[in-house]
């Protein structure tokens, strides 16, 4: 039935469809290089490549989710960007260690995800709603600070925090993106964040507030280079936060896929989930090693399935060659770099509380009659988002261990797993 479907689709028409799937991505898939280059310091030759070689890695993640073959990829119509749960703990490491010791947490969390595919094909039952909602509800709340922090400048240190130039920036590129969201049609609504950060950077260029320098200094071209920031440094801490997210970015990913699998009317089996998880590890160790970032699949992107009606991989095969060909153009990627802080901070409101809505709305599916889900629920949360407002409660304990238990993600993922196990054994005891 899907090939049939997928030869009526022709190439010019397919194209179009995977313009459309490329840009509802765009915004969340530069958004991570531009939140960690900018938290890291990156000077604008470093952020360019970083945006560039992600855009095109975001192609290349999505092709090996596409190619279905005996060891890797579901073969399902999906997009993959970068992981946006993976900020916090990236920018905590790349502060507290090295970028090389990011990436090495990058690559040892690939190969991880990669070698428990297939048992965590079988383990789904440890995540049912009541974890995966409130870790999803807590990675969304923990980055709203983030994004008020850059509409105020982005430095909040700084005399300038909080200018009146960068509030009206961040509240008009949020106005946009909610007239855009409620009364654009179809294909416009999916693009509301992309065409709110346009609006905001035309009206900051008119502030004077952008300079079009970092583009004119980019390259036309440039290939992927391993290690550009240097060799990988392997560090144990790092390694553990990563694979602790990266098994959150697993649970999100099986959602997707169920989710696409009742838009297709497709069964998804426990052989296809391990395909796709696999296809994300190959994903992340790729990234690690190009200096780029964990991927992950695309929920927006299951939307516009549904929108267009077209629900076969011949457009998110284009919208994956047309990534990596503008992840090759720095001038491209050099074109991100230019949004203002308050801009980016605008857009990144609105999709961070999608992402905690989001998690809300998981949480509809729990029986909060049910007294163990309501605590799980409560401790998970609260403990998730005060170790993330007071991250130095752990002062006193070594490096290694304040890195791993001073990121509230972390700890809202211990937490509901083992008290969701804990509730369920008692209650098998009784």
């Amino acid at each position: 039935m899907i090939n049939q479907v997928e030869r009526k689709v022709g190439q010019g028409k397919a194209a179009i469809l995977g313009l459309q799937h490329l840009l509802a991505m765009y915004s969340g898939a530069v958004a991570v290089p531009l939140l960690i280059g900018t938290a890291l310091k990156f000077n604008s030759s470093q952020m360019t490549y970083l945006v560039s070689i992600d855009i095109f890695m975001c192609g290349l993640a999505t092709l090996l989710q596409l190619w279905r073959n005996r060891y890797f990829g579901i073969g399902l119509p999906v997009v993959l960007g970068c992981a946006i749960q993976a900020v916090e703990p990236l920018k905590m490491i790349g502060k507290e260690f090295t970028i090389g010791t990011m990436y090495g947490a990058i690559i040892i969390a690939g190969v991880f995800v990669f070698l428990i595919s297939g048992q965590f094909s079988k383990v789904k039952k440890l995540f049912p709603p009541v974890v995966t909602g409130s870790l999803i509800t807590v990675i969304g709340l923990t980055l709203i600070p983030i994004a008020v922090q850059n509409i105020g400048g982005g430095d909040a240190t700084s005399k300038s925090f909080g200018e009146l130039h960068n509030i009206l920036l961040g509240f008009l590129t949020i106005i946009v993106i909610l007239f855009i969201q409620v009364w654009g049609k179809k294909f416009i609504s999916t693009i509301a964040v992309l065409l709110g950060l346009i609006v905001g950077t035309i009206a900051a260029a008119m502030l004077g507030l952008v300079s079009l320098e970092p583009v004119m200094q980019a390259s036309w071209f440039r290939v992927p280079q391993p290690f550009y920031f240097g060799p990988p440094h392997f560090e144990w801490s790092s390694a553990i936060t990563m694979i602790i997210i990266s098994l959150v970015s697993m649970v999100e990913s099986t959602g997707v896929f169920f989710a696409l699998g009742d838009v297709l009317n497709k069964p998804i089996s426990a052989v296809e989930l391990k395909h796709g998880y696999r296809a994300e590890g190959i994903a992340a160790i790729l990234g690690g090693i190009f200096n780029t970032f964990p991927y992950t699949t695309f929920s927006q992107n299951v939307g516009l399935l549904q929108l267009s009606g077209i629900k076969t991989k011949k457009p998110i095969y284009w919208s994956a060659g047309l990534l990596m060909l503008m992840g090759l153009l720095p001038k491209v990627g050099a074109i991100a770099t230019i949004i203002p802080t308050a801009v980016l901070g605008g857009a990144m409101l609105v999709m961070f509380a999608m992402i905690s809505v989001q998690g809300m709305r998981m949480l509809l599916k729990v029986d909060f009659s049910n007294q163990k889900n309501l605590l799980i629920v409560a401790l998970s949360v609260g403990l998730g988002l005060g170790v993330s407002v007071y991250p130095g409660i752990f002062q006193f304990l070594p490096k290694t261990a304040q890195l791993l238990l001073g990121n509230g993600i972390v700890i809202a993922s211990l937490v509901s797993v083992t008290l969701n196990i804990i509730f369920k054994e008692h209650h098998s005891e009784k």
